[in-house]
């Protein structure tokens, strides 16, 4: 007998699990440590599966669903926590996806991540994107970014989110969270908004369509910090994803206002650990130099990770350098390394043993 899907949810987060999926004519499964792993044998029916997910829809979210035949949204469950739901159609059946946020937002020193990310927290304006795959940590780098901000400085910090994840505390800064479908229609409407709100810092949950990059980049080119995530894999495919994105008539203007506003691009991925216990980051950064402007300016984005390679003094570092350094230290296996790197051949001598530093990645 099916179980109720509290207690789906509870297993997840007692099993160190990111992610419940609950599909159709499957069993419950979470990922643990990235992989999926099947609570039981027991198969869920399709009507099953459906009314689990109802469950915990509110009217005005069911009848969004039967609109739009996909929905997300966040859900609080007591004693248990706070996911992040989207729920879509596949063959005709209601399907899920449920994400675990954790309640406290952590430190970015327990990220992983190299030092100057911190410096990222600390600029005044221009455009900051933290980029990768679902599932390698964007949100809580984010989250943990302007929990740093606010630390820092004083001001006003907008968030525009779909749905909201982290909950921010008002601290120096009045942080101000609002979410796409209950607090607005739509993020280029509450972007354009935002910029008659007194906000020093903006943060995009997510850069999806043209107009809402459009005015990402003006609000960075008039003096505001504007954080954003973005579903690209490394520095050089976010910078032709943004360009792209536009008509090539107006692509010229674009890579000018690009190469002008941005400030920092962090590429991450959650790659296995070696020894089975959970994952570690690995983390490409580019902050730009006067040479690597002119490149995007220019629209050479095939000499950028040349640059980036010998641009460490600027807190540069390549994908392959972070995944080097894994590996060296034998927290990657050679597989991963080769599977993950730009270029295999580097990764031919065996790793070097070395002391586990401590991650909060699960």
């Amino acid at each position: 007998m099916p179980r109720e899907i509290t207690e789906y949810l509870k297993e997840t987060v007692d099993r160190g699990g990111s992610d419940l999926h609950l599909c159709a004519w499957a069993p419950a499964c979470a990922r643990v440590n990235g992989s999926l792993v099947a609570f039981d044998e027991e198969v869920l029916y399709p009507a099953v599966v459906r009314d689990l997910i109802i469950d915990t829809l509110s009217e005005a979210q069911r009848a969004k669903l039967e609109e739009d035949l996909e929905l997300d949204y966040a859900l609080q469950v007591e004693g248990v926590g706070r996911f992040r739901g989207n729920v879509h159609m596949a063959r005709g059946n209601t399907e899920a996806a449920f994400r675990f946020i954790t309640e406290v937002i952590p430190e970015l020193e327990s990220l992983g991540h190299p030092p100057v990310i911190h410096d990222l927290c600390g600029i005044r304006s221009g455009l900051v994107l933290i980029t990768g795959i679902t599932g390698s940590g964007k949100s809580t780098t984010l989250a943990s970014m302007i929990k740093r901000i606010s630390e820092l400085r004083s001001g006003v910090i907008i968030t525009l989110e779909d749905p909201i994840e982290y909950l921010f505390q008002h601290s120096a800064c009045l942080i101000k969270q609002r979410e796409v479908g209950n607090d607005t229609r739509s993020f280029p409407k509450a972007l354009r908004q935002t910029l008659r709100q007194d906000p020093d810092v903006i943060v995009i949950s997510e850069l999806r369509d043209l107009e809402t990059i459009r005015i990402a980049l003006t609000a960075a080119e008039t003096g505001h910090l504007v954080l954003a995530t973005l579903h690209t894999s490394d520095a050089p495919q976010t910078i032709d994803r943004l360009v792209d994105i536009f008509p090539a008539d107006q692509q010229p203007q674009i890579v000018t206002q690009l190469a002008g506003v941005i400030e920092g691009i962090v590429c991450q991925r959650l790659l296995p650990r070696a020894d089975g216990e959970g994952r570690v980051l690995a983390c490409e950064v580019m902050r730009p130099s006067y040479a690597i402007r002119t490149c995007i300016r220019e629209h050479k984005m095939e000499q950028v990770v040349g640059l980036m390679e010998i641009g460490a003094k600027e807190g540069n570092r390549t994908i392959d350098q972070s995944i080097t350094e894994l590996y060296e230290n034998g927290l990657i296996t050679r597989e991963e390394a080769v599977f993950n790197a730009r270029e295999r051949k580097l990764f031919e001598a065996p790793p070097k043993p070395t002391q586990k530093p401590k991650s909060i990645w699960t």
